[in-house]
């Protein structure tokens, strides 16, 4: 029910049976208060009447949760846009439609480069789609990605110009085409529009967002939208194509001071999946002789997180393997210290194999997790447990995925899902990291979760801790920015598969209504 009044103190109460502030580890039934842009007080039980009389709008709920906005600590909307960047190819069957698809395109953008995106290989197969391009279009560079963004077919003459091909058709190698797309605004600004209203739709109102070296110039879109954003950005320089550049993160601190989007620092890949044996171990793979099959400058990585630390600047490394997280604790040991604590909040992501002794020694200096708590709905979980025998077996397997140990260490929790590998579901993260459910619905380790208040907690208030804006947002207090996301029933209240089921209904970002259910 809403009602609106002109001139009052509050311009919205909303109120619940269920409300979840991320300070306490219960629900309870109270309202909100806000007026502008922030929280003005949050109260336990029903609406005062005087409340009512001073507020514009009044919005109550009865079964649904209100809780802070969501915050996705990895993300990567450049990857993202490749789902839809370009000609679509989706519904293209036949050398004749490809054909005809190719010439539209052409001729809508005059570009020098033609990307693509939809590409079924099941409807138009590999070698007649190269076909198509080789010997249609022989002078024009074409790139056309697959559904999945996994695969693509392209011609010689794109391979040469751009340096990779189908077999290595990851972000990492394509990453040259990437300032065409990013400042195409007849694409970016819609692709861009369409990503924050999928966001504010899962009830997410930040992300920290990676971009490749200075972004391609994407950060001049940011600056020119940051007024009118409903998503705050806090992105990330990862380094591809050049090392890393601290003068740009300079200018970059200083082009960005607001609320909506800021510099975060620097974001790394270190090993691989464990699976793969890319994931750099402390000892030998089962029935191996190698801790890794990846070669990684340990050395390279050190000195570029200690000069970007004495700058003020942090870094995520990105660590798979318990080696690779030993590797990552030393290193950040060795970052400026304050009371004992990191005096910038470095960030360690995905975290998949873990040893005890390291997780107490990140504990202790301050150090988030970014973790993908819905990352085993990737593979099948006869798979994943397969592959846990295969490659390390069952005792060191008992520290995969241990959630509950980095909570118990003292390190800071967050969601994060490198999307668009994941997007966001606080619902799957509760089910696939709190119930310890695989796809087959066995349950996984269960002495390694957390609890359901823990989770939404680590989207929350872990997630502001990890952008250095628990001042601002990540709980419900007055003061605090009203990012806030509704959802249609207590999670805490039900069982796995209930949780599955519950929709996002209202997402304020500002104190704004941006995203509301049909």
């Amino acid at each position: 029910m809403a009602r609106r009044n002109m001139g009052k103190l509050y311009s919205y109460i909303i109120a619940s049976n269920h409300i979840f502030d991320s300070i306490s580890d219960t629900t309870y039934p109270g309202y909100i208060c806000i007026r502008g842009q922030k929280i003005v007080k949050v109260e336990s039980g029903s609406v005062s009447l005087h409340d009512m009389e001073e507020a514009e709008n009044i919005i109550k709920f009865e079964d649904e949760l209100i809780m802070p906005g969501l915050i996705d600590t990895h993300t990567f909307f450049t990857g993202y846009a490749v789902f839809h960047v370009g000609a679509d190819f989706s519904n293209v069957a036949s050398s004749e439609e490809a054909v005809n698809v190719i010439n539209r395109y052409i001729e809508k953008k005059h570009s020098k480069l033609v990307l693509g995106h939809g590409w079924n290989p099941n409807k138009l197969c590999r070698e007649e789609g190269r076909r198509i391009l080789e010997n249609t279009y022989p002078n024009i560079p074409i790139i056309v990605f697959s559904s999945d963004r996994g695969d693509c077919i392209m011609n010689s003459i794109a391979e040469n110009i751009y340096k990779f091909n189908s077999e290595s058709c990851f972000p990492e190698s394509y990453y040259r085409i990437m300032e065409t797309y990013l400042n195409d605004r007849d694409f970016i600004d819609d692709e861009l529009s369409g990503y924050v209203a999928m966001m504010n739709s899962r009830g997410v109102t930040s992300v920290k967002e990676m971009g490749f070296d200075d972004f391609y110039g994407f950060s001049d879109i940011l600056k020119e939208k940051e007024d009118s954003l409903k998503l705050r950005f806090f992105f990330m320089s990862q380094p591809v194509s050049r090392p890393m550049d601290l003068e740009y993160a300079k200018a970059m601190r200083e082009k960005f001071t607001g609320d909506k989007v800021r510099f975060s620092g620097f974001n790394r890949m270190t090993d691989g999946t464990i699976a793969s044996m890319r994931g750099y171990l402390k000892e030998p793979y089962k029935n191996q002789n190698v801790n890794c099959i990846m070669d990684i400058d340990w050395n390279e990585i050190e000195k570029d997180v200690l000069n970007a630390d004495r700058e003020g600047f942090r870094w995520s490394l990105h660590c798979q393997g318990n080696g690779a997280v030993e590797k990552a604790t030393d290193i950040f040991s060795k970052c400026i210290m304050e009371n004992g604590r990191l005096k910038n909040r470095h960030a360690i992501t995905d975290m998949e194999y873990s040893d005890s002794d390291d997780l107490k020694r990140l504990g202790k200096m301050g150090v988030c997790a970014e973790l993908y708590f819905q990352i085993m709905g990737l593979d099948s979980g006869d798979l994943i447990i397969e592959n846990i025998k295969r490659t390390i077996g069952e005792e060191r397997g008992k520290m995969y995925w241990n959630r509950r140990e980095m909570l118990n260490s003292g390190m800071i929790l967050s969601g994060a899902t490198d999307l668009p590998l994941m997007i966001t579901s606080l619902q799957e993260s509760i089910y696939y990291s709190c119930f310890g459910k695989l796809d087959n619905g066995k349950t996984f380790q269960p002495d390694n979760t957390i609890s359901i208040c823990d989770m939404m907690k680590a989207w929350t208030y872990g997630g502001a801790k990890n952008i250095s804006m628990e001042d601002k947002v990540g709980t419900l207090e007055a003061g605090k920015l009203a990012d806030i996301a509704v959802f249609s029933k207590d999670f805490t209240q039900l069982n796995e598969y209930e949780c599955l089921k519950v929709k996002n209904v209202m997402t304020i970002f500002d104190g704004n209504i941006v995203y509301k259910i049909d």
